[in-house]
């Protein structure tokens, strides 16, 4: 067959196929299947059966001064009369906050954070937690511990604003109420407390700041004396990348101290993770010095320009590994406006960050031989509360201050805080020298050994934790909380820190206020960190809990970054190889060094990667160093005469 009648044949049966399939087809005017009626199940609204439940929940949109309406979860005991409102603002998620566990019941629904949960539930409490505005469900542009109105924030609206508007609407709106509130928060949402207290609303009773968020550069989340909290990225980037908190940090690396080496400096990590879109990050990179952007945000500054007009209960934990610093900032700045001397309470616990609202008898390795937790929320948190917001409810009775005193593992009722002060005080500072031969005393240094060096080399910073070091967290096993408590001999066994210590203690020695360093060191560099680390040494064996032999118990400890040697806001290079002075206070402890224990001091140039790495060279900024500035650099730390380093100890008479 030729091509062209194969090509015919082909055409006349793709017609006869074509015909065939078209006869097929239903006419375009035959009537068209229908399914059968087979709706959702789904009900386009339900309505859930609560009548059993032993609360009311309403959640509202209250609408603030400058129309932004703001999430809020109100949750009323039944057959609630009279009942006074416990609130916190939160960037914490409202809706999660208070739906813990779902159940019938109030207290397992609250059981969880920022909830003391039992105190709210047991004394009737109505509990209110309102999403701040940029924050899920809140209307409103989100900004990172928005500034009262004024130089930092020109709007008319600020988290004090919001609180008064939200307070208003709430004694208002709930029938249930006796018109009595107080601000309750931990960490960020302890700041809110604190805004609360500015003009405050007349139905403000009373506030409790936990753990607050306080100046995030003198000693908070973002810096300690100058020097940056690399491991706070991930907070910052989840925070405000998005309204829900949906964009995840990620990681390649299984050890954060890998993960923050692979990326040098903090503003190369930060722009590789696109930080640069986070308004927050770009002004923190912008001021990394101590200038107005933080000083006039700082709430002990703001609180100390305001009157003294609502009972404040600030707490404080001892081993607190996030905001060790703000409460006892406030409490300077609030408690001398205190005339009548029952304003301001001071609470302070043996407690990581937050942990006075969970289980408190031990805190890592270390026991305290009660649940000092619940002893807090019982006899002191539950009677604050109910002088203040149940009606006609007696004083609470409480101590100017309450402190758990570590060491001893007692609670103590006191006058004021700290106890030592220039007159009229049981405490006095007492230098404890840094000494020739490794050694450390109350004695001044003598001798021609003026010097202890060791080589610091930014490309083998110091873990401040044992490795592999895990990220800030929580859940799944992390054990962030404990890292304060973390045995010292870790660092101690490194060529690149000094270890000083005394011999076994013949009488307890009992400190109560913050060591005060004072170093006298010299660097080969041009800047660098000194990491000052008060350590409380146990016995080589300790017959009831064994593993506590030899352990090395950091009492207080922190970092000072040497460019802000001659003031915060004044940043600049140390001279080369000269012996400079270097001051500054570790964080307050209330402790006793028992017989038989050992005093220790170690002194290093880096821990990483909690804090990120100092160069070594001076660079007007560190967050934006360049790989060729991180230098190694020999330090010096002197004990000699007229050169002597010493921490000045708080020392109490027994």
């Amino acid at each position: 067959m030729t091509p062209r009648r194969i090509a015919a044949g082909l055409k006349t049966t793709l017609l006869a196929a074509l015909l065939a399939a078209s006869s097929a087809l239903p006419a375009t005017d035959a009537p068209q299947a229908k399914y059968p009626d087979y709706p959702s199940e789904t009900p386009a609204s339900f309505k859930p059966a609560t009548g059993s439940f032993d609360y009311v929940e309403r959640d509202v949109m209250i609408t603030m001064r400058d129309g932004v309406k703001l999430n809020t979860v109100i949750l009323v005991p039944r057959g609630a009369k009279h009942a006074g409102i416990v609130l916190t603002r939160t960037p914490y998620d409202a809706h999660q906050l208070t739906h813990n566990l779902m159940s019938g019941h109030l207290e397992p629904l609250l059981e969880g954070y920022d909830n003391a949960a039992d105190v709210i539930v047991e004394d009737g409490y109505i509990r209110v937690i309102q999403d701040i505005r940029g924050k899920y469900g809140s209307e409103g542009d989100y900004v990172m511990n928005r500034p009262v109105h004024g130089p930092l924030n020109p709007t008319p609206v600020d988290d004090a604003t919001d609180t008064y508007d939200t307070i208003d609407w709430l004694v208002k709106h709930i029938p249930e109420s006796n018109g009595k509130v107080a601000t309750i928060g931990i960490s960020y949402d302890g700041f809110e407390p604190l805004m609360s207290l500015v003009h405050p609303h007349p139905a403000l009773k009373a506030a409790v700041p936990m753990n607050p968020m306080v100046d995030g550069w003198m000693g908070d989340d973002w810096f300690h004396h100058g020097a940056f909290r690399a491991q706070n990225l991930s907070y910052i980037y989840e925070q405000e990348a998005t309204r829900d908190n949906t964009a995840k940090w990620w990681t390649s690396f299984h050890d954060e101290y890998d993960l923050f080496m692979h990326y040098g400096s903090v503003g190369a990590m930060g722009d590789a993770y696109g930080m640069r879109q986070l308004g927050f990050w770009n002004k923190l990179v912008a001021h990394p010095a101590y200038d107005a952007f933080w000083s006039q945000q700082a709430m002990d500054k703001v609180l100390a320009d305001q009157p003294l007009t609502v009972p404040v209960m600030l707490v404080h934990s001892l081993w607190d590994q996030e905001d060790i610093y703000g409460a006892l900032a406030v409490y300077r700045a609030i408690k001398p406006k205190d005339s009548s001397g029952d304003m301001v309470k001071l609470v302070m616990g043996p407690w990581h960050h937050g942990q006075e609202i969970e289980e408190g008898s031990s805190l890592g390795a270390i026991r305290f031989g009660s649940d000092t937790a619940k002893y807090f929320r019982e006899h002191i948190l539950r009677p604050f509360l109910a002088q203040y917001l149940k009606d006609g409810a007696p004083k609470a009775g409480l101590a100017p201050v309450t402190a758990f005193q570590t060491g001893t593992d007692q609670w103590q009722r006191l006058d004021r805080w700290p106890l030592s002060c220039d007159s009229g005080c049981t405490a006095k500072s007492q230098a404890l020298y840094l000494q020739s031969g490794m050694q450390l005393g109350f004695d001044p240094p003598s001798g021609s050994n003026a010097y202890d060096e060791y080589v610091s080399d930014p490309a083998h910073p110091v873990p401040f934790r044992a490795r592999p070091i895990q990220p800030v967290g929580y859940d799944n096993g992390l054990t962030w909380p404990e890292w304060l408590v973390d045995d010292q001999r870790e660092a101690s066994g490194r060529t690149d820190v000094l270890t000083y210590e005394t011999a076994p203690l013949d009488k307890p020695l009992t400190i109560a206020g913050a060591p005060e360093v004072n170093l006298v060191a010299s660097t080969s560099g041009t800047d660098s960190d000194w990491v000052v680390k008060l350590i409380d040494v146990y016995p080589d064996q300790v017959a009831e809990q064994p593993a506590m032999g030899g352990y090395q118990l950091a009492v207080a400890m922190d970092i000072f970054r040497g460019r802000y040697r001659t003031g915060y806001d004044k940043p600049g290079p140390l001279a080369a190889n000269q012996p400079l002075a270097y001051r500054f206070d570790l964080p307050a402890a209330n402790h006793v060094f028992l017989p038989g224990h050992r005093i220790m001091v170690q002194v290093q140039s880096s821990w990483f990667p909690l804090y990120d790495r100092n160069p070594q060279t001076f660079v007007p900024n560190i967050l934006l160093a360049k790989p060729a500035d991180y230098v190694k650099a020999t330090q010096r730390i002197y004990h000699a005469p007229g050169e002597a380093s010493y921490i000045g100890l708080p020392v109490v008479a027994n």
